[in-house]
């Protein structure tokens, strides 16, 4: 599938990719989702975990910049480079939630992104550089990364694993 290039297909493809996803996460034993070896040690529910996280982090950088604030990006103590640790971090910080509660936040950012998403203008949304918190990319860029792209990710690991079991 193409990247979004407006907002109507960001917003489709959103949609579309998480609903795939939850199938997909739907058809693994509830067990099983539980179970590491979804992307490593993750198991499905680190990377539902994952995901929310990763939501949060945009909401967070929209918010601080559209108030004309700076924020760390992509978190304190973090730089793009050591996204690697940083998403070791958030498997440390969320590996022990409870299942059900880890699916009702990203089910919560979800309508969140969402919505922020549905404030933005075409214009606003994929114009790189047009806000200074996006530095050389655009809000569309970001979110794309967070939510529909990331969706699939999520999906394929999901699949993949499932074919373990």
């Amino acid at each position: 599938m193409p990247r979004p290039q407006n907002r109507s297909q960001l917003l489709e493809q959103m949609e579309q990719n998480f609903d795939e996803l939850w199938e997909e996460v739907e058809s693994v034993a509830a067990e099983a989702r539980l179970a590491e070896g979804a992307c490593e040690r993750w198991s499905v529910k680190d990377i539902l975990a994952h995901l929310d996280a990763w939501h949060e982090m945009f909401l967070l950088w929209e918010r601080e910049g559209a108030a004309g604030r700076r924020t760390k990006m992509p978190a304190p103590g973090f730089t793009w480079k050591d996204t690697p640790a940083l998403n070791a971090a958030i498997w440390e910080r969320t590996r022990h939630d409870d299942y059900d509660d880890v699916c009702s936040r990203l089910h919560s950012s979800y309508g969140r992104v969402r919505a922020v998403v549905e404030t933005y203008g075409n214009e606003d949304l994929f114009t790189k550089r047009r806000f200074e918190w996006t530095g050389s990319t655009s809000v569309g860029s970001y979110a794309v990364s967070a939510t529909s792209s990331h969706y699939d990710w999520a999906r394929q690991l999901i699949r993949k694993f499932k074919k373990t079991l």
